[in-house]
């Protein structure tokens, strides 16, 4: 038997005795057979998933988007009308205050609870303590919406506890009607929401903040910077993965926003303070009208969905972007 001398230019070869061992060191030799199974097989292994995903949301959007072309009250078959439901969107008073109701949400939630979460994360990352100092912007989150609605709802009614304390020590807007007057209602909710949902924002960005390394920073300190100029160039721009998460969060939030609004006003007074969700609602299950409550779901759909793909695509292209 013959050793040879592995060079760079020339491989090592190797003997391979009789029997046993040269099979196996022959498949061994081909590491990619190890994988077809794998690749043969991987549609099978991912089914159930998907399965799982198109019973519970493919399928009833689909059953929804056909019932839009119907009319249909729950009880009969569905009765194909065409394009009727969505000439009557475009006709609806109330779907236009809908709309501009949930834009308002919109705004809303993202300037609010992100911009205060961001604020208090930032004013007590350092602090000694900072964990107790957030505590109390974090507990109202362990609410829900439900029962966030009816506690605030008796709060703000004309002859809640808000308007007792003002006219107690004084102050004006004693007699306000924080919940009766449009779009006052809907700006007095988007408060409330913001009182529950900053201790989670916050607590996004404190991780976002931890995460951050610390070389950029001590770098920057040595530069000068501090303050605004040291939270704008370096602490911002490297808390841009979680803060997509955060704003993308707050965007589709604000979008399907139904429970606080429904527990407090109902959508009234006179539908004044409905969104689009709160329209969809009362359309299908108070009036009983499944075919425009199912346009009202596939309009609400779809815009969530066009505005999570603009934000998605408009943050994806600025990480690409050189700097």
């Amino acid at each position: 038997m013959s050793t040879h001398k592995a060079t760079a230019d020339r491989p090592q070869l190797t003997v391979v005795p009789p029997g046993g061992g040269g099979r196996r060191r022959a498949s061994a030799a081909r590491p990619g057979k190890g994988f077809a199974l794998h690749g043969r097989f991987r549609h099978v292994y991912i089914s159930p998933a998907v399965l799982f995903v198109a019973v519970l949301l493919y399928l009833p959007f689909l059953w929804t988007a056909y019932l839009s072309f119907t009319s249909y009250d729950g009880l009969a078959s569905p009765e194909f009308t065409g394009l009727d439901n969505y000439r009557r969107l475009l006709e609806d008073d109330a779907l236009v205050t809908s709309i501009r109701n949930t834009l308002l949400w919109v705004a809303g939630t993202v300037v609010l609870p992100v911009g205060l979460g961001l604020l208090v994360a930032v004013l007590s990352y350092d602090l000694r303590r900072g964990a107790w100092f957030r505590l109390p912007f974090l507990l109202p989150y362990a609410m829900s919406g439900a029962g966030l609605g009816v506690i605030w709802g008796f709060i703000l009614q004309p002859d809640g506890m808000a308007n007792q304390v003002l006219t107690l020590f004084g102050m004006p807007g004693g007699d306000t009607a924080f919940l009766q007057d449009g779009p006052r209602n809907t700006v007095a909710m988007i408060v409330v929401w913001t009182w529950q949902q900053l201790g989670v924002n916050m607590l996004l960005f404190v991780v976002g903040l931890q995460s951050i390394p610390k070389g950029p920073i001590e770098a920057a300190r040595i530069d000068g910077a501090s303050g605004w100029a040291m939270f704008r160039h370096v602490i911002w721009p490297l808390m841009r993965p979680i803060t997509t998460v955060v704003f993308g969060l707050a965007l589709v939030a604000g979008l399907k926003n139904f429970d606080i609004v429904w527990v407090m006003t109902q959508g009234g007074p006179g539908r004044s303070s409905e969104t689009l969700a709160v329209t969809m609602y009362r359309d299908v299950f108070v009036a009983n009208e499944y075919g425009y409550g199912s346009a009202v779901a596939v309009l609400l759909t779809t815009v969530t969905g066009l505005a999570s793909y603009v934000y998605l695509r408009r943050q994806a292209s600025r990480e690409e972007m050189p700097r």
